[in-house]
């Protein structure tokens, strides 16, 4: 299914997989309705207050100029990033916060729902964390906005975008970093590390300070979580880290 184009109408008396997209897009727009695949009396009334918050006609059927309304945060976060002759990083940076504008959250569940899905490639649930989807997905933008090769092979897992990175010699060791922190540029990319050779989290650095770094990071919240539910900045220290060069 292809979530960025509706297939056809849909109206009261629907129902499957496209009428529960539709209920999620609802509910990110904070208009919220039980996500049942059923377009009945209340996905109706949602969408007819959906149109009407956005000037459009208010008849309660979703066609594609309210359908393409619904998913405008999506598109939006698409879009090129120009590029002005700055860095990779500095394009990476302003492409995390173009996400982050759009307020990317999980909905109907536990890394499920349309952000998920994007920053996954169409995978969701319980077993797909996605920071490291969300990671791949700013810095595949960013190189496509740039026209140049992907320094190394990205990946939905965070030991994955490390041992790729180390193979390509862009792997930044917390050793390394205690020595030295300007090695760490916006744009980086951080992974928390469990072990010598696993990390179960990853975000993108913002800013550097001698003892702190900011970050925009997915699959987290204000609490910071691993396994969070949103797009968010945070601020960070030094330990247990590792980097990436971007």
């Amino acid at each position: 299914m292809n979530e960025l184009t509706i297939d056809k109408t849909y109206k009261k008396g629907d129902s499957g997989p496209f009428v529960k997209l539709i209920q999620e897009w609802l509910c990110l727009n904070g208009i919220g309705v039980v996500i049942d695949e059923d377009f009945g009396k209340a996905t109706m009334a949602a969408v007819k207050k959906f149109q009407i918050v956005n000037t459009l006609e208010s008849d309660g059927i979703v066609g594609p100029l309210t359908y393409a309304k619904l998913i405008e945060p999506l598109t939006n976060v698409m879009k090129p990033i120009p590029v002005y002759g700055r860095s990779a990083g500095e394009i990476v940076v302003a492409c995390a916060y173009q996400h982050i504008k759009q307020n990317p959250r999980e909905i109907g569940g536990q890394n499920m729902g349309p952000w998920v899905r994007y920053y996954m490639r169409g995978n969701q649930g319980i077993n797909w964390p996605w920071c490291a989807g969300f990671i791949s997905t700013l810095v595949k933008q960013t190189y496509k906005s740039l026209r140049l090769a992907l320094p190394f092979e990205l990946s939905d897992s965070c030991i994955d975008l490390a041992k790729n990175a180390m193979t390509n010699n862009l792997f930044l060791p917390e050793s390394s970093i205690r020595l030295d922190k300007t090695l760490i540029k916006p744009g980086s990319i951080f992974l928390n590390r469990k072990s010598p050779d696993q990390w179960s989290h990853t975000g993108i650095v913002i800013a550097v300070e001698k003892t702190i770094f900011h970050t925009i990071e997915g699959n987290t919240n204000d609490e910071g979580s691993a396994e969070g539910y949103e797009v968010c900045q945070r601020i960070r220290n030094y330990e247990f880290k590792d980097f990436i060069r971007i």
